[in-house]
C-alpha cells in the first residue's frame, strides 16, 4: 500500500460544505498533508465533501478517476460517505497510519447507438431509458441476444448492485448486497395490456450480461437516457448496450464496508 501524501479537495456550495472544507483544510496542514482544490498528476486521495449526489457529480465531472476517493457526509442518506464532519481527525490518523483499505467498485458501460454516432456513458448506480415526453415508450428489450420482453410504459432502468439502493430501490427494485456483482433491470411503470406483456418486477442476471434496449420501431426520436440522474436528450435514437465496465473507481474504506448496517440506519 502506497503512502498518501498529496490529496485533492472537492466540496459542494452548502454552507455546511464549506464549514467542512475550512476545518479539513487546517487539519491537512496540522497532519503535514499537501492539499489542493484540483486534481492533479500527483494526487494520491481524493477527498469528496457533500451528499451522495455529489459524490456521483464528481466522479462524472472528473471522468471517473483511478485515484482513490473517500467521502465526507454533509448530505442526506450518505451511502458512498464513510465520515461525517465530525470525523475527521480519525480519517486523517487512519490515513497518516496507513490504516484502510480500498474497495473497487465497477460502474456500467453503456454505449449509445445513434444514426449518426455513438455515444459512450458510464454510470455507478444506474442507467435509465425513458421518453422524453409525457407519454409511454415503447422498447424491445434483450439479454445476451436473446428477446427477454417487449416492454410498454414510462421506461427502464439498468443498475448495479451499488445502484439498487438508488433510484432502483426507489421504483421498487431490490436491494442487493454489493458483494453480488449483478445488473438487475427494472421497470417504471409497466403497462400490460394484450400488447405488451412486461415483467412487474425487478429482473437479475449475471455480471457476463449485455443487455440492449431498442426502440420497438426505430429510429426513436424522443428518448430521454439518464447516468446516475445526469440526463441526456436523444434524439434517432437507435439502441443502448449496457454492461458491467472493466474501469473502476477506487473508494478508500477504513474498515470493511458495513452495507446492512447502512441499509438498517438509513432505510428501516
Amino acid at each position: 500500500m502506497s503512502t498518501i501524501k498529496h490529496i485533492c479537495v472537492l466540496s459542494n456550495s452548502l454552507p455546511l460544505s464549506r464549514k467542512t472544507e475550512l476545518l479539513l483544510q487546517e487539519k491537512l496542514d496540522e497532519y503535514r498533508f499537501s492539499w489542493s482544490k484540483q486534481l492533479e498528476v500527483d494526487t494520491d486521495l481524493i477527498i469528496c465533501i457533500g451528499g451522495d449526489g455529489s459524490f456521483l457529480k464528481t466522479m462524472h465531472d472528473l471522468s471517473f478517476p483511478t485515484t482513490p476517493v473517500v467521502s465526507v457526509n454533509t448530505g442526506h442518506l450518505g451511502f458512498f460517505s464513510e465520515v461525517t464532519p465530525d470525523q475527521i481527525d480519525l480519517l486523517l490518523q487512519k490515513i497518516h497510519d496507513n490504516r484502510y483499505i480500498i474497495e473497487t467498485i465497477n460502474p456500467l458501460s453503456a454505449k449509445v447507438d445513434l444514426e449518426k454516432n455513438i455515444q459512450a456513458l458510464l454510470a455507478i448506480n444506474e442507467v435509465v431509458v425513458k421518453s422524453s415526453r409525457c407519454k409511454p415508450i415503447h422498447l424491445k428489450i434483450t439479454v445476451n441476444n436473446q428477446l427477454i420482453q417487449t416492454f410498454s410504459g414510462d421506461g427502464i432502468l439498468v443498475s448495479t448492485s451499488t445502484g439498487s439502493t438508488a433510484y432502483s430501490y426507489s421504483a421498487g427494485g431490490s436491494i442487493v448486497d454489493p458483494s453480488l456483482e449483478v445488473l438487475q433491470i427494472t421497470p417504471l411503470a409497466p403497462i400490460n395490456t394484450n400488447a405488451y406483456r412486461c415483467f412487474t418486477s425487478s429482473v437479475i442476471f449475471p455480471p457476463n450480461a449485455t443487455i440492449r434496449i431498442m426502440p420497438e420501431r426505430e429510429p426513436e426520436s424522443y428518448v430521454m437516457i439518464s447516468a446516475d440522474g445526469i440526463e441526456q436528450p436523444q434524439t434517432s435514437f437507435k439502441e443502448i448496450n449496457i454492461s458491467l465496465s472493466n474501469q473502476a473507481i477506487y473508494m478508500l474504506r477504513l474498515n470493511q464496508h458495513d452495507f446492512w448496517n447502512k441499509v438498517i440506519t438509513k432505510f428501516l
